[in-house]
């Protein structure tokens, strides 16, 4: 079927319900809001069947949906209506939601119920539950809406009559005034509900040293105490900071904006406080953290029998220099364990997805930062390849982009969560892309799908991955269950028979490869591209990056997506 995506942006959910049509064989065009007129063009341009609007923040005008059907996914269950129903989800600590599929009429949230499916709701912050439980419900629920739509004969139910039986909520959006937190009379658990609320965007406004923020994310800590509001201690970037019964780590925050000012940027929180930070203590969490702690670490090892697990967490996936460098440092104390099986990542969000943006674009010369980013992603990539005495699997139980997902190819195995996208790509940044990708993505899927892959610029599903060659184990779990889940089956690998023999002709094979072309050369090659991009002001790279970086509003569709595709993912 000729189904339209309309949206606000291209974001993660977007991309799941694009990825996921299209491996259902339908053909597939997007259209990125910027007003109805241009809508309109589209729609008549198109002709489509049907239309379907995974994220949309603007109605659907009436003359589209009364002559085109169209489907819209409302993040929220039966009868919920308005523009911030997640938000109010979590920060009401709700233990269940849903998503319904319904048709746009003149009500907004209100027409015909298509589909509709329930998800639970657990303690993790909104962009975590948004790309993972809900994206999940979300997919099945578009898709089966989509089958009864291609069915011609399933009817809708009307949100009113004798066959609703639900009540109707109306919310407004959540605004500032509610998601203030009050240090000094909010308990933990709802500082925390807050925070998680709102961690994406639009983050909770704040006033800390004298300055004016919007605070991102939040995390429990169990020891720390001090005067409410009061500012504790530092760790890995983050600042702890006391309650009335507690304490929390806030990871990044964003310096809040005037009217009319260029949008800020969000960042470490020690970076964004930069001078304004008193002498803290940095209080480091042991890189195996001790059962029962409740407490934010980014790093963790444990071991199980004969595998090694090194889980991994940066906010939106996003890797500093300082975060490559203490992964590496991480990777290599693992490397030096007695295990046969390493596996990296199996954490329930985001693998990676490369290069720190935000960093980057709040340093004193982004160039600069550019550079000794990509060489500190380069130097995890390398030592990764260069593992010869034990086998190393990537779990992806979230998404990967650009470096990040070359990150996991550097891996001997590729295990992804059902649900989790990859993006191998690089060039909506304007980047050629380093981390040993000319090596890695070739010997995985050759050099055609590689070239396919790189310059269409596509997300692509776990599935459709396997069925490339990018994956090698798709694991049928919930994101909670993901990381248990591996660690069984990295077991298993670890103890079957001849694993020994499998890691002796790695060892052989990595030197083959080497005495055919060194990986210092596919690297070189590689960062002389990225160097003279990072160098020239002029380069597209440094505009998109503030462009994405700062939240610019989307000016149109990318020519990439405006089309009907009619190339299916598995036929590369």
């Amino acid at each position: 079927m000729r189904i339209l995506l309309i949206a606000s942006a291209f974001n993660s959910l977007t991309q799941r319900v694009f990825a996921e049509l299209r491996d259902h064989g339908h053909h597939l065009a997007v259209h990125l809001v910027t007003g109805d007129q241009a809508l309109r063009e589209t729609v008549r341009r198109h002709a489509p069947e049907l239309i379907v609007a995974p994220m949309l923040k603007a109605a659907v005008p009436e003359d589209v949906w009364s002559a085109h059907t169209t489907l819209i996914v409302h993040p929220g269950p039966l009868g919920d209506r308005g523009p911030s129903s997640l938000d109010r989800a979590i920060q009401e600590g709700a233990e269940r939601w849903g998503v319904t599929v319904l048709q746009a009429n003149e009500v907004m949230d209100g027409g015909d119920v298509w589909a509709h499916v329930e998800f639970p709701v657990p303690p993790v912050g909104k962009s975590d539950l948004y790309r993972n439980e809900l994206s999940d419900a979300a997919s099945r629920a578009v898709l089966l809406a989509v089958e009864r739509f291609a069915s011609g004969s399933h009817t809708p139910c009307a949100q009113h009559g004798p066959g609703w039986d639900v009540p109707v909520r109306t919310r407004p959006y959540l605004r500032q005034g509610e998601r203030r937190i009050d240090w000094s009379g909010d308990p933990t658990a709802t500082v925390l509900r807050k925070l998680r609320a709102a961690d994406s965007q639009p983050g909770v406004a704040d006033e800390l040293l004298g300055a004016r923020w919007q605070l991102h994310g939040g995390h429990a800590e169990d020891e720390l105490r001090g005067a409410p509001g009061e500012l504790l201690a530092t760790r890995a970037g983050a600042v702890c900071r006391a309650t009335v019964d507690g304490a929390v780590w806030l990871p990044e925050l964003r310096a809040r904006r005037d009217a009319g000012a260029v949008a800020g940027v969000k960042l470490p929180a020690t970076l964004a406080l930069g001078e304004r930070l008193p002498a803290l203590p940095e209080v480091p969490a042991p890189l195996c953290l001790p059962e029962g702690r409740r407490t934010w670490t980014d790093l963790d090892y444990r071991e199980r029998g004969p595998v090694g697990l090194l889980r991994f967490s940066f906010p939106g996936g996003a890797m500093s220099t300082a975060h490559c460098r203490r992964l590496l440092d991480a990777y290599r104390y693992a490397c030096s364990r007695p295990t046969s099986v390493l596996v990296l990542g199996g954490g329930r969000d985001f693998f990676s997805n490369g290069i720190h943006l935000n960093v980057i674009e709040g340093a004193a010369d982004p160039a600069v930062e550019s550079w000794a980013n990509i060489n500190a992603m380069d130097d995890l990539v390398a030592e990764l390849l260069t593992t010869t005495d034990r086998l190393v699997v990537a779990a992806l139980g979230g998404n990967a982009a650009a470096g990040g997902a070359m990150l996991a190819l550097a891996a001997d195995e590729v295990w992804c969560r059902e649900g989790v996208l990859l993006n191998p790509h690089y060039r909506l940044m304007g980047l050629y892309g380093s981390e040993y990708w000319t090596y890695t993505l070739p010997r995985r899927v050759g050099r055609a799908v590689a070239e396919r892959l790189t310059g269409q610029a596509l997300p692509v599903t776990a599935d459709s991955a396997q069925r490339l060659g990018l994956v090698d184990r798709v694991v049928a779990a919930a994101p909670g269950e993901f990381g248990s889940e591996v660690a069984r089956l990295a077991e298993l690998l670890a103890n079957r028979p001849a694993l020994a023999e499998r890691i002796a002709a790695k060892k052989a094979g990595r030197e083959r490869d080497e005495a055919a072309k060194p990986l210092a050369a596919y690297r070189a090659e590689e960062l002389a591209v990225m160097r003279r991009t990072f160098l020239d002001p002029r380069a597209p790279y440094h505009a998109l990056r503030a462009a994405f970086v700062r939240k610019e509003p989307v000016r149109g569709t990318p020519e990439h997506l405006a089309w009907f595709s009619d190339q299916d993912v598995a036929s590369y």
